[in-house]
């Protein structure tokens, strides 16, 4: 069945395509766009390596009407956690990245304040104590690589690291990143390129240049917050707890520097053409499903992008449980959101993915061999 022309109720045209079979998504996604409130989205959805959802619709930009199309790329915040992890599944498989190694082995001056011992999937599954930058950085400074880097492998951990866990949500690619770049020699979009969306002709990128950005939707929700510029305004987005140890490390996991987390600067072309790989990367619904349908190994097929060990690893329980930054139940594997009783992904167990800020996900479900990308402008 062809979508193509097909008109959601003053809401932009939907495109794309889907198999009969799955008639019932086209239904959704058009109902999504017509009743609820959304603006613009992707879907695409891979089925025993065979794309059988490809559709997308509504606007990329509404002042101008602007449609979704195609080629429409939408950052899509901590979809990229998955990508990173993807990315350092695929490295391990090429043994340009070993799984087990301790970060200061290939970054000495991480083992400051006691961080010596972390190990790589502590790291992965949100337990080593780096939520935040501890000291106060000036605005724009999630925008200079070495800057965000240098200033975490100096500071001391939020907890002792291994034991507790709380969703690292801008630092986490900072921190993976630079274990890739300091083991492989590349930087991470760089690695992304050659070792994942290269290979796989799938559009996701961190460093997205200015030719590319003329295809990216426009962010509204992030808006909303391009006030919250200092302590004075962070309140308002989290309240004061009464413990100032606490609340200075929530209010550094989003707002420090300002603009960490998108607010004000989303739009903007040094936001897109910078590497925050935890918050920034831009891609399609197709790029996303592309990735994580790789990480089915098949009999018959294409190789996975990793071997069955390796990712059986990666989707394996590290830290669950109560979530110090997120204040709810949170499961990691190697960098994987993994499915929980609290927040299924899928109707399947054994999913490993991940969701983005404002709705949008990626995942690979094994049991039904289903690749999966959804992208939503919030």
């Amino acid at each position: 069945m062809t979508t193509r022309g097909k008109q959601a109720a003053d809401n932009g045209p939907i495109g794309g395509h889907v198999d009969a079979r799955f008639r019932q998504v086209a239904d959704a996604f058009t109902d999504n766009l017509t009743h609820e409130d959304e603006t613009g989205a992707a879907i695409c959805v891979f089925v025993d390596g065979v794309k059988v959802v490809d559709l997308w619709g509504g606007y990329a930009e509404l002042e101008s009407r602007r449609a979704w199309e195609r080629d429409t790329i939408v950052n899509a915040y901590s979809v990229g956690k998955g990508v990173l992890a993807s990315l350092v599944i695929a490295l391990a498989e090429q043994a340009k990245l070993d799984l087990d190694l301790r970060i200061a082995d290939v970054w000495p001056e991480f083992a400051a304040h006691g961080k010596g011992d972390v190990t790589f999937p502590i790291l992965l599954s949100h337990g080593a104590g780096m939520p935040a930058v501890r000291k106060r950085l000036p605005e724009g400074a999630m925008l200079d690589w070495d800057l965000m880097c240098s200033e975490l492998a100096a500071q001391k951990p939020y907890w002792v690291p291994g034991t507790r866990h709380g969703y690292h949500t801008n630092t986490f690619g900072f921190l993976v990143g630079e274990v890739i770049r300091r083991s492989t020699g590349l930087r991470v979009e760089e690695a992304l390129r050659a070792y994942v969306t290269g290979p796989l002709d799938a559009e996701y990128a961190w460093a997205v240049p200015a030719e590319d950005a003329k295809r990216a939707a426009h962010v509204y929700s992030a808006d909303a917050n391009s006030t919250l510029t200092g302590p004075d305004q962070w309140h308002l987005a989290f309240p004061p707890t009464g413990d100032s140890n606490y609340d200075e490390m929530i209010w550094h996991t989003y707002f420090n520097p300002s603009g960490l987390s998108g607010g004000g600067v989303v739009n903007t072309q040094p936001w897109r053409a910078a590497v925050i790989p935890s918050t920034n990367g831009h891609g399609t619904a197709r790029g996303v499903a592309a990735i994580y349908d790789a990480m089915l190994a098949r009999a018959g097929s294409a190789p996975a992008l990793a071997s069955q060990s390796i990712i059986d690893r990666a989707r394996t329980v590290i830290t669950d449980g109560e979530d110090l930054i997120l204040k709810r139940p949170s499961r990691f594997g190697l960098g994987f959101q993994l499915a929980q009783p609290a927040r299924p992904i899928g109707p399947n167990p054994n999913t490993f993915g991940h969701f983005g800020y404002g709705g949008s996900l990626g995942f690979a479900d094994p049991d039904a061999s289903v690749g999966f990308g959804f992208l939503r402008t919030p």
